[in-house]
């Protein structure tokens, strides 16, 4: 098996607030293409939820939940075309659900991000023959 590297490279951020009742695949997408972020992760996350889409492992299909949702942690990586999110929240009795981030989650009452950057790298996503799925490609701008 092959494993995929790159060099170093510099990093920069970013921070943004979303609002209560913003789509976050839409937020997100919109500040990625205004900042032209080619290698782009998610470095930190706070807030709520009031809908929830989550895929979880294994299964094709979307799962959504209504109701009120902190977020514990929101991570993966991010690029002009496309990104790589997996989200955990927790429901108002502290009961846990996770699994890959969908569109169709809306904020509750904030969503606090911090976004960094690699500088001299660029995210994309091709076909990998293991997996099955388009992943992750790392390359030098």
């Amino acid at each position: 098996m092959t494993t995929f590297y790159s060099q170093p490279s510099e990093a920069r951020f970013h921070a943004l607030r979303l609002l209560p009742g913003e789509e976050v695949f839409s937020a997100l997408h919109a500040f990625i293409q205004q900042h032209q972020l080619q290698a782009a992760w998610i470095a930190g996350c706070t807030g709520s939820l009031t809908n929830v889409a989550l895929r979880f492992a294994g299964c094709e299909e979307t799962t959504l939940h209504t109701g009120t949702w902190e977020i514990i942690s929101l991570n993966g990586t991010l690029e002009l075309t496309g990104e790589h999110l997996h989200l955990a929240i927790a429901d108002q009795h502290g009961a846990m659900l996770g699994g890959h981030m969908m569109p169709g989650c809306t904020v509750r009452t904030t969503l606090e991000l911090v976004i960094g950057e690699l500088a001299s790298l660029a995210f994309s996503r091709q076909p990998c023959a293991v997996s099955g799925y388009d992943e992750l490609v790392i390359s030098s701008r």
